[in-house]
């Protein structure tokens, strides 16, 4: 199956459509390159990193799945996706987690000098993961860092203010509950080349909370080491066991096209 872009400029991508959530089979440098091809022609796109979690509550909500299906990217953040892929006997490339992505988006933004706004967490957090990130590419112009605690009728001038600043990137951490719809809502108006939500990334980036150690990524046990270090996260993370279940019992159905 093709993911048609909206969007002329852009070559079409092959993904393959897990429970009609369509993810791409791009690998890492593949995605990096098709969105920089977004950057350098002025397009704009929503990239919605997704997970088991979030095809589950996909499928329990139509808006959600409205959400994902016209989003313009969707990639495999998430062993269960890499796994139910392969088992469905349509695999994907590989893993292309979130919070790889933004650095290797920030990497080549390095190198071009792109503009990147970030959005989302506490005011301490998104201005320390501005600061982090600043030291770290220090080619790459911070045009502007606001927390996500804003209500909706500020959302308009939220807009306002990362319209002015123009970005090339926008980074959204406002928990996958509210970032993606918010993003899809108002992306029309944003007219940003490249708008991702990147969850915990933030909180990662300042130093707030560490992410796994490699060893657990590799043995894709990521979700674990988040669990135990947010155990409230556990009511969530049941959605992956039946996301597992429901993928092996529907061995024929998962590919829905």
């Amino acid at each position: 199956m093709k993911q048609t872009s909206n969007h002329s400029a852009l070559a079409e991508i092959p993904t393959v459509p897990i429970y009609g959530v369509p993810f791409s089979k791009l690998n890492m440098k593949q995605t990096v390159d098709y969105l920089t091809q977004s950057v350098t022609s002025g397009e704009s796109l929503q990239v919605v990193t997704a997970n088991p979690i979030m095809v589950m509550a996909a499928l329990e909500d139509d808006h959600w799945m409205r959400i994902m299906q016209q989003a313009d990217l969707i990639v495999p953040d998430g062993a269960g996706i890499v796994w139910a892929a392969n088992f469905a006997g349509e695999p994907v490339a590989e893993r292309v987690a979130g919070f790889d992505l933004l650095h290797e988006l920030m990497r080549v933004g390095e190198s071009q000098r792109w503009r990147v706004f970030l959005l989302g967490s506490s005011p301490e957090v998104v201005q320390l993961t501005a600061e982090r990130l600043q030291e770290k590419y220090p080619e790459v112009q911070f045009v502007g860092a606001r927390d996500g605690f804003f209500r909706a009728d500020e959302d308009e001038a939220v807009i306002q203010q990362i319209r002015e600043a123009a970005p090339h990137l926008l980074f959204v951490a406002r928990g996958a509950d509210t970032q993606e719809p918010w993003i899809a809502q108002h992306r029309h108006k944003l007219q940003v080349p490249v708008m991702m939500g990147v969850g915990g990334s933030f909180d990662i980036i300042s130093g707030r909370s560490k992410r796994a150690p490699v060893w657990m990524q590799r043995m894709k046990l990521e979700w674990l080491y988040r669990l135990l270090r947010e155990p409230k996260r556990f009511i969530r993370m049941l959605a992956l066991p039946k996301f597992a279940l429901k993928v092996i019992r529907d061995k024929q159905k998962v590919i829905k096209r």
